[in-house]
């Protein structure tokens, strides 16, 4: 990944129209970005298809980013947004698994090491809410802090704090429920 000097000056030069510098930036941001749509979409290919529109839209947008140091942040909430709009595209429906061993790599701390069925965690994650699952993607598999969740989803940092504690609530609820299936 480029240094926070390097992605400014590459932002700089996209907003430009220099497109290789805008693909040094895919380059870089590509597989975190995978990883959080992963994670808030738990599906492979919804989560391609969302990284694909997140940098579809960046490069249309990139006129929109003020500050070219929030580069990061700016990309990942529209990676947000493009995972909102794949799964409203996609209804409602369920899928079948969720990637755990990937959500572990990136350090999500979910996975508790007492819980013995890791299908009952992938049940209950499918079951919460755009919003939370966003939440708590930033947080357990980005390792942002409410802070930087709350600039990513463009919210309050009040918001972002009461989002977390209600997507852990939900996910506690789900994972009870789905104990007890």
């Amino acid at each position: 990944m480029t240094d926070a000097g390097d992605q400014s000056s590459l932002v700089v030069l996209a907003r430009a129209g220099d497109v290789a510098a805008f693909e040094s930036l895919v380059r870089s941001r590509m597989n975190a970005i995978y990883r959080l749509d992963l994670a808030i979409l738990g599906d492979d290919a919804d989560a391609a298809d969302a990284a694909q529109e997140t940098f579809i839209a960046a490069w249309r947008n990139l006129a929109n980013l003020r500050d070219p140091d929030r580069f990061e942040a700016w990309l990942q909430r529209v990676s947000v947004n493009a995972c909102r709009m794949i799964r409203r595209s996609r209804g409602r429906r369920l899928v079948r698994e969720m990637p755990m061993a990937e959500l572990e790599a990136a350090g999500s701390g979910l996975a508790a090491p007492q819980m013995p069925d890791r299908d009952v965690l992938s049940r209950a994650l499918v079951r919460l809410s755009h919003d939370h699952r966003a939440v708590l993607a930033l947080h357990h598999a980005e390792g942002r802090p409410v802070k930087e969740i709350a600039s990513v989803l463009g919210i309050p940092e009040g918001t972002a704090k009461s989002r977390l504690f209600k997507a852990r609530a939900a996910l506690e609820k789900a994972l009870h429920e789905e104990r007890n299936r």
